[in-house]
């Protein structure tokens, strides 16, 4: 898994697991525009099931600009997980700059109606 996913935080029994890729067939370093996708699992390794309802991203490009990003849900969803279950899904970012980083949290809900947020790893966005 740590191959796959080598950048992972848990937070109450729940992992958020990213790996990063760099398109090169996306990007364009003539015109300053580089892109990169990232897979995400969120596994649920509580005892009750838990619901992502926003996202929190901190982007920051290689001359330290820092970018945030907040929305409801994740690619147009709000995942219940079960215990024991994961959620992935795929997204991207696109930088004006050959490097970055991300990192962030989510906020979610569990069954008893509670909120509360986990993080998610700090990440490498790097094109070479």
């Amino acid at each position: 898994m740590a191959m796959l996913f080598p950048n992972v935080a848990v937070t109450r029994g729940i992992a958020v697991r990213v790996a990063v890729s760099y398109l090169a067939e996306q990007s364009d370093p003539s015109s300053s525009r580089w892109f990169w996708s990232y897979h995400v699992r969120v596994e649920n390794g509580s005892d009750v099931a838990v619901q992502l309802l926003s996202r929190n991203w901190k982007i920051v490009d290689g001359r330290g600009t820092v970018h945030e990003v907040q929305g409801e849900g994740v690619v147009g969803e709000m995942p219940l997980i079960a215990p024991g279950a994961s959620f992935d899904y795929v997204s991207g970012c696109p930088l004006d700059t050959p490097t970055g980083t991300m990192s962030g949290s989510y906020r979610m809900v569990d069954e008893d109606g509670s909120a509360f947020d986990i993080d998610i790893p700090r990440f490498q966005l790097l094109s070479a």
